[in-house]
């Protein structure tokens, strides 16, 4: 009874149109005054401790190397790369725009970001190529989402909050499936590009090829910088994440100089405003949770789930359903925040592997940023491409329909996201 009127002031609260981190504080408040004894300073007590951990820093440190990446020319070095090396295949500028998302997503940790920082300087070269605009939008409006399935993520971060699951191990496991969902995005992309005879950029030269990739080097190599120094043990995911903020700064404004000291200030304060928000849903998230272990709730769900047979192919299924339908009313942070401490304990239950669950709410996320109505990629590109979201909608369909059949090969084969941190003794 309990969790129904929990969840019915939730859903009320948010019909409303309250922002959902709002939505969950106001909930726990009234819940707590109205249908528990639960003394105030216990709550007071959870909102400070909800955020103190270590983990959780390593989010503003992500943003703020996203933002320097995205202003400082890194994007447009990347796409230049990436067409070298395949704009001669059918699709040529498409199939640079899959690669250039994934090299990005591998520096910048956020989907949006992605979309913006590729979008807006390949979009209008795919037109003035002669590629229809709708196919250019459909690229990278999908391909922007593996900014939180290939390491570093923001989402995987709060994953790893809300659950107390290894970062590292987490972003090790997003390698495999991050790498296959960005063959699997160009495999569409080529397949239309060929069928609808789209145009081909001419073969880059070795020479070509080898300018572009050291006009790059600099960005690249903080992947090398994040990943390495993880799996190497020389620091943590959240010294990482500081260190990637610090190597940005230094190649947006000394290496590229595409950025100024004066231009500084204005990213630091995007980036703060942007970390303050994501802070304040963790906050309430933490909130939320808290209420939730104090009424049981996700306990007594397992051992429904448990005493009525359902196995781990039926809840897995329900998963899914659960986060597809999640993601048409909410954004991935609130998504992750919300429902990981419901079903992980579930999932523990079941025997399902709490890193693999990881993943496969991260994919889930990643096809809920690319349908309506509140796709966030859709959002972000339609306010690059100047498209309606429903027009927007008709062009991404054949890539989401590969991601949602991603999405069930990553959901019943475990060993695609287990494999590589398996091999690396991070499990």
């Amino acid at each position: 009874m309990n969790a129904l009127i929990i969840f019915v002031l939730l859903a009320a609260l948010m019909l409303t149109g309250m922002p959902v981190s709002i939505s969950l504080g106001l909930t726990v408040l009234s819940f707590l005054f109205a249908f528990t004894d639960v003394p105030l300073e216990s709550v007071a007590l959870k909102l400070f401790t909800g955020i103190e951990k270590f983990e959780i820093m390593a989010i503003p440190f992500f943003i703020l190397a996203g933002n320097f990446l995205t202003h400082g020319g890194v994007a447009r070095r990347m796409i230049n790369f990436a067409t070298a090396m395949v704009g001669h295949w059918y699709g040529g500028l498409g199939l640079g725009g899959v690669m250039a998302c994934a090299l990005f997503a591998a520096v910048s940790g956020s989907s949006p970001a992605t979309v913006v920082a590729i979008g807006s300087i390949l979009l209008p070269a795919m037109v003035k190529a002669g590629f229809p605009k709708r196919f250019g939008a459909g690229v990278i409006t999908t391909s922007g989402a593996l900014g939180i399935l290939i390491p570093p993520s923001i989402v995987m971060v709060m994953y790893a909050v809300a659950t107390n699951t290894s970062v590292g191990a987490l972003f090790m496991a997003g390698v495999v499936p991050g790498i296959v969902l960005a063959l699997v995005l160009g495999g569409v992309t080529y397949w239309r590009a060929r069928k609808n005879h789209y145009p081909r950029l001419p073969k880059a030269s070795w020479g070509e090829r080898w300018v572009a990739f050291r006009k790059s080097a600099w960005g690249l190599f903080l992947i090398i910088v994040v990943m390495g120094g993880i799996y190497a043990g020389i620091f943590t995911p959240t010294e990482a994440a500081a260190m990637s903020a610090v190597y940005a700064f230094v190649v947006a404004v000394f290496i590229y100089k595409d950025m100024g000291l004066k231009d500084v200030p204005k990213v630091l304060l995007n980036s703060a405003n942007m970390s303050a928000m994501l802070l304040y849903i963790i906050t309430n998230a933490a909130l939320f949770s808290f209420i939730l272990t104090n009424e049981n709730i996700p306990q007594a769900m397992a051992d429904w789930i448990l005493g009525h047979g359902l196995g781990t192919i039926a809840f897995l299924l329900a998963v899914n359903v659960i986060l597809l339908l999640a993601g048409n009313f909410m954004e991935p942070s609130s998504i992750m925040l919300i429902f990981a401490p419901i079903l992980f304990p579930i999932a523990m239950k079941l025997g399902i592997d709490p890193i693999h669950l990881g993943i496969l709410m991260v994919v889930n996320m990643e096809v809920g940023m690319c349908h309506p109505p509140v796709g966030l990629n859709l959002y972000v590109a339609s306010g690059i491409t100047k498209m309606g979201i429903t027009e927007l909608t008709v062009a991404v369909w054949p890539w989401l329909l590969a991601m949602l059949g991603f999405l069930v090969v990553v959901t019943y084969w475990p060993p695609l996201s287990l494999w590589l941190p398996r091999l690396l003794g991070m499990m």
